[in-house]
């Protein structure tokens, strides 16, 4: 079993930066493909960006060159560096792993574990 445990979330104002940590259990982590997703009320849990085993990224359009995904292998945590926030980023992030050890795209299908979620609050 996998578990996932997200934290980082919280209150920043427009322009501002976070960065939210994903730590995973797991014996094979090296070889799981991580990701965060989005969720607003409403409104379906959509990618936002990606990362393979081979440190190849993925990030969605709305968040490219403002977002950065890192993983630390050794310590099996993930991490999601937002820069730039905008008001319309704010949502429940996501944390998920795919442990299959090839990066099927940004389906949440292809996830198999995922963390409770925490709350990024963008507002002034």
């Amino acid at each position: 079993q996998v578990a996932l445990v997200e934290s980082g979330g919280g209150l920043v104002q427009p322009g501002g930066s976070l960065v939210l940590s994903c730590a995973v259990s797991g014996r094979t982590f090296a070889h799981y493909t991580m990701a965060w997703f989005r969720q607003t009320p409403g409104n379906e849990r959509e990618f936002v960006a990606a990362i393979s085993s081979g440190d190849l990224r993925s990030y969605t359009d709305s968040v490219s060159g403002r977002f950065r995904i890192f993983r630390d292998n050794g310590k099996t945590l993930v991490y999601l560096v937002m820069n730039n926030l905008k008001p319309e980023d704010m949502a429940v992030y996501y944390c998920a792993a795919d442990p299959s050890g090839v990066y099927r795209g940004r389906g949440t299908t292809n996830y198999d574990y995922w963390g409770q979620g925490t709350q990024v609050t963008v507002s002034s």
